[in-house]
């Protein structure tokens, strides 16, 4: 599979971690997201936490290696390690709450991070015929 789809995959299984808390209320990270930028302009300070800040910058350097011509190995790893932050700890969440549909909505990022890292880390070896 090319690298580009993969990111590009990966930012879209970003995209679907479900989340629920306190009873009724429940949101996709599409969701969140379009509701924290709503709330950049009139109160920017409810947005500045680490678990905001950090799978949004993954988000950004995963589009950003969409852009270049050959993506970049290590914003890749970052952007992974970045959004995996949220997305772990949301499957552990899961798991612990017993929560099926958040854990279900975080296997397809995890699966496609380790393969992406393993795409990423498999290097062609060329061997020379010796005389």
């Amino acid at each position: 599979m090319k690298t580009k789809t993969l990111h590009f995959l990966l930012l879209l299984t970003s995209l679907v971690g479900y989340l629920e808390w306190s009873g009724d209320s429940h949101s996709f990270l599409v969701e969140a997201e379009w509701e924290l930028f709503s709330k950049v302009f009139t109160s920017p300070q409810s947005v500045i936490h680490p678990f905001i800040l950090l799978p949004f910058m993954g988000q950004i350097l995963l589009v950003i290696t969409l852009f270049q011509r050959k993506p970049s190995k290590t914003l890749t790893y970052i952007g992974i390690g970045c959004l995996g932050l949220l997305l772990v700890c949301m499957f552990l969440i899961g798991i612990i709450s017993l929560k099926y549909k958040i854990v279900c909505s975080t296997i397809p990022f995890l699966v496609l991070s380790v393969y992406t890292i393993k795409h990423h880390s498999t290097k062609k070896i060329i061997t020379l015929k010796g005389d």
